[in-house]
């Protein structure tokens, strides 16, 4: 079972940049120069265990009104068991703690869908980011979301 923690100490944080070295660099060929950046130091990361193995991670940042989603990424053999979604939810959580309501991520081309079955909608033209192809997408929360609508 999949379950998804705000990193809070420095074994999650390294799991989380395990988990996106192994999607990003070693399977997208996204340059090691380019994915672990300046906003690393002040995100809040969130890190998704199966039975103690990490398997998904993602980031928040809050730029201006919105609550940024980045980085995030399920291991190629733990895709299509919901770590994606939870670790969305939690990130989405986290933004409404916080006091923001709308939330804005650059999603490759190929998870736009992923990202428009959570209430996500384009609103840009595609753009190249690290040699990959790239749309923006944004979505209004609402304090009533009802999560389970996420897990059809």
């Amino acid at each position: 079972m999949v379950q998804v923690q705000e990193v809070l100490h420095q074994q999650q944080k390294n799991d989380a940049f395990y988990v996106r070295f192994e999607v990003f660099v070693k399977e997208q060929n996204v340059p090691e120069s380019l994915e672990i950046d300046e906003h690393d130091e002040t995100a809040i990361h969130f890190i998704a265990y199966d039975r103690n193995t990490p398997v998904g991670a993602g980031r928040l940042r809050f730029v201006d009104d919105y609550g940024k989603v980045e980085r995030i990424c399920v291991i190629a053999s733990s895709r299509h068991t919901g770590a994606g979604q939870h670790i969305m939810q939690a990130i989405e959580k986290k933004s409404l703690h916080k006091g923001y309501s709308a939330m804005k991520l650059n999603a490759q081309n190929s998870a736009a869908g992923f990202y428009e079955k959570l209430g996500y909608t384009v609103t840009s033209d595609e753009f190249m980011d690290a040699g990959i192809p790239h749309v923006e997408m944004k979505k209004n929360l609402s304090t009533s979301t009802n999560s389970s609508s996420w897990f059809h």
